[in-house]
């Protein structure tokens, strides 16, 4: 996720989003950048109107945010931790695969 706040960063200060810029902007918040990462990520926003993006993410954010469930009986806790286990296996490489279709 830090590595598109760098480049939302860099967006808003109107700089390029370069693989440099990106790599500057983690160094200097003191995050290890993965080189790959980051040319996945300038590769996936090549072309991509930012601002464009952003209205359609903030537009749609609402709709994403549902009330909550009710409480769930005892017995239906045990799948839920096993399936947040499910997901911390998921390495970071498979959320930026979809990165993509995100902003295009």
């Amino acid at each position: 996720m830090e590595y598109i706040y760098a480049a939302l960063l860099l967006h808003n200060a109107g700089k390029a989003i370069t693989e440099e810029a990106i790599t500057a902007v983690l160094q200097a918040a003191g995050i290890e950048v993965n080189e790959a990462r980051a040319k996945a990520l300038v590769a996936a926003l090549e072309g991509v109107d930012i601002e464009d993006a952003i209205a359609k993410a903030a537009f749609a954010a609402p709709a994403a945010a549902a009330a909550p469930a009710a409480a769930a009986p005892a017995e239906a806790e045990a799948p839920a931790e096993e399936e947040e286990e499910e997901e911390e296996d998921t390495s970071e490489e498979d959320g930026m695969a979809g990165l993509g279709a995100l902003f295009g």
